[in-house]
């Protein structure tokens, strides 16, 4: 381990901590002031049934559980990295190489959408790359008014040029240290978490989850498995979950996205997961009539978090439109349900989006975007009492204003 750098991540990361989060103050103000607090409750009724736009909701604090950093560069990027390197892309222009990224994702056939991820993976092979990207990253999600988010990668699939494990992720704590610390200095500031994944067809995990070990005190919070569920179970996985129990380490799974009940039941009950990566598939034992099955109703009663994703879950054939999304369903079952992106570039998407996406379809407001905001806060992988400072002093004090 690289101590001198370690050093820097953590200086930096220091120096964004002591920007006070002051972002939101405005835009309370501005919106106390379009209510009218000195008006009775009748009147924050017509508030709240006031339609909610997209810069309104980029604006009001958010919480990210499930977010890919090689599904979320900027277009941009891509072609500068590409340019360097010599890889050719579908198209050199951002705008056209954005909208080849959404269309591929959009159409239906799954060796596209694994064409996007070759082009993205492709430049990102260096410690400068890594760097810019998880630097960028943070400063888009901050933007668009993420104030805690838990971002993942794998580690292996950056080794094509001699890079490594440890290289790996050191750049890409460095990047996000330095993007944090921009974001701050913007006035806004954000908090971030990565997770350390490994691919479910591959024979690597046992290292990655000692990996994660390694730098659990230096930003990694937790451990995930991705990539194709049918033929590929979490129980081929076991060693490095047990390993991981027993270090009292978090961590998801990809589970219950394409392959169903079948993986999530694995997940938890074989594997031990804090919570469910997707999950959707969950209301596969739920009735019409709203009756849960065994399963669902463990899940529901056990308080295990769903990362939904909806934009993605359309994309993947999980859902069929936002509108037809089981997302109403189980919130309105009291699952501890998240709203995530996924994969921002794919899905042409951000957590506003999101959102907004979910406001419209039904009908929602700031309460229900609060209530989404606060289970994913309650369920991210850092401390509890640092869980409840960004509840209490950040998240609450701001959708107050508005509700």
């Amino acid at each position: 381990m690289d101590i001198t750098l370690l050093g820097h991540i953590e200086a930096v990361a220091g120096r964004a901590a002591q920007i006070a989060p002051s972002r939101f103050q405005g835009f309370v103000a501005q919106r106390t002031s379009q209510r009218g607090d000195h008006l009775g409750g009748e009147h924050r009724d017509i508030f709240d049934d006031v339609t909610l736009s997209l810069e309104e909701i980029a604006r009001a604090p958010k919480a990210l559980l499930h977010d890919h950093l090689d599904g979320g560069l900027r277009p941009a990027t891509i072609i500068d990295l590409a340019n360097e390197i010599g890889h050719t892309l579908p198209a050199n222009d951002p705008e056209a190489l954005g909208h080849w990224f959404a269309e591929a994702a959009n159409s239906g056939s799954l060796e596209r959408y694994l064409e996007t991820f070759a082009h993205t993976v492709a430049v990102m092979q260096t410690p400068e790359s890594l760097r810019r990207v998880a630097a960028e990253c943070a400063l888009d999600l901050a933007a668009d008014g993420v104030v805690y988010a838990e971002v993942r990668y794998a580690p292996e699939q950056h080794l094509t040029n001699g890079l490594t494990l440890p290289q790996v992720v050191e750049a890409v704590q460095v990047g996000f240290a330095e993007g944090s610390a921009l974001a701050a200095e913007a006035g806004t500031p954000i908090r971030i978490g990565t997770l350390l994944t490994a691919m479910r067809h591959a024979a690597r995990s046992m290292e990655i989850a000692e990996l994660a070990i390694t730098y659990r005190d230096h930003g990694v919070v937790g451990f995930d498995i991705a990539g194709a569920e049918a033929g590929y179970p979490p129980t081929r996985h076991l060693d490095a979950f047990e390993y991981l129990k027993r270090e009292n380490y978090h961590f998801t799974i990809h589970a219950g996205e394409a392959f169903g009940l079948p993986s999530i039941w694995q997940a938890l009950q074989w594997c031990g997961a804090d919570r469910l990566g997707h999950g959707v598939r969950i209301v596969d034992d739920i009735t019409s009539d709203g009756r849960l099955g065994r399963l669902a109703a463990y899940v529901r009663d056990k308080r295990v978090p769903l990362e939904l994703c909806p934009s993605s879950n359309v994309q993947t054939g999980a859902a069929s439109s936002i509108a037809e999304h089981p997302i109403k369903l189980l919130r309105d079952l009291r699952f501890r349900v998240t709203v995530n992106t996924d994969n921002r570039l794919m899905s042409g998407t951000s957590m506003s989006r999101e959102m907004f996406l979910l406001s419209e379809a039904f009908d929602w407001g700031w309460s229900e975007l609060q209530w989404f905001t606060i289970n994913a806060m309650k369920s991210a992988f850092i401390p509890f009492d640092e869980r409840l400072a960004i509840i209490n002093e950040i998240i609450k004090p701001a959708y107050a204003k508005l509700l």
